[in-house]
């Protein structure tokens, strides 16, 4: 795999649109858990899946696989915080409503440099997770591509 800046900005592009659809969908209180969990751990299996499919993406080493999981890690939770976090400030300091109790109260008592610093942690986090996901789907392509040519 060549990374060039066309396959970057499809991979930040598809990781931005699914981390901003979680940072919708994680304000709703119960949906809110799966939908961080999907963030977390999926996003690279979906963005690699769906970059294989129509062909922007030829998957030809582990590397690969690790690189665009780490890659659409960190750009989906970035987009997520960029959604999620001044939503839920709103929320919190007018209206008191919080989807997690926990996280209305880190967002209500929590100054602007410790919001960024979790939000960098958090997203570093992500792209280790998503990368070893994406470790797993280069794997998991490899043997559905090995099965079909029997």
């Amino acid at each position: 795999m060549d990374i060039n800046f066309t396959l970057l900005r499809q991979i930040s592009i598809l990781s931005a649109f699914f981390g901003a659809i979680a940072g919708i969908l994680t304000l709703i209180p119960y949906v809110g858990t799966v939908s961080f969990i999907f963030l977390i751990c999926f996003i690279a299996p979906i963005v690699i899946w769906i970059l294989v499919k129509y062909n922007c993406l030829s998957l030809s080493s582990i590397k690969d696989g690790i690189i665009t999981g780490a890659i659409s890690g960190v750009v989906s939770y970035l987009a997520f915080s960029a959604i999620f976090i001044p939503v839920s400030v709103i929320l919190v300091k007018f209206f008191g409503l919080a989807s997690n109790y926990g996280v209305g109260l880190m967002l209500n008592n929590a100054g602007f440099f410790i919001l960024t610093v979790v939000s960098v942690f958090m997203s570093v986090v992500s792209a280790t997770v998503n990368a070893f996901t994406g470790f797993i789907t280069f794997y998991v392509i490899e043997l559905v591509n090995s099965i079909e040519k029997k």
